[in-house]
């Protein structure tokens, strides 16, 4: 399993606050099957197979298309380690392990 960290920025939206399109993102996520994701303050983390990964990146970036933009910049980070099994959580885990000296 892959994992995904992206963030889609809709450019000259007439407004500072993007909020409403971040909310209509998270809307069409929960259309895409295969996936897990969660919201942070700056990005979106997806989880899955690169394919189904991508699919929700594509749908993310034609979101604010739809939803009246006229240009979109979409940035993705993709970590797809396949030794080991690993999750976004398990990541964090690893490091707070070692902070804590294991």
């Amino acid at each position: 399993m892959a994992i995904g960290e992206v963030t889609v920025i809709p450019v000259g939206t007439g407004s500072t606050s993007l909020s409403s399109y971040v909310a209509e993102m998270q809307r069409v996520l929960q259309t895409v099957e295969g996936i897990t994701y969660e919201l942070t303050s700056m990005g979106t983390i997806i989880e899955g197979p690169v394919e189904r990964i991508l699919a929700a990146v594509a749908a993310l970036h034609e979101s604010p298309f739809t939803a009246g933009a006229q240009r979109v910049s979409t940035s993705l980070k993709l970590d797809d380690r396949r030794d080991k099994p690993s999750t976004s959580r398990s990541k964090l885990e690893s490091v707070e392990r070692r902070l804590q000296g294991e």
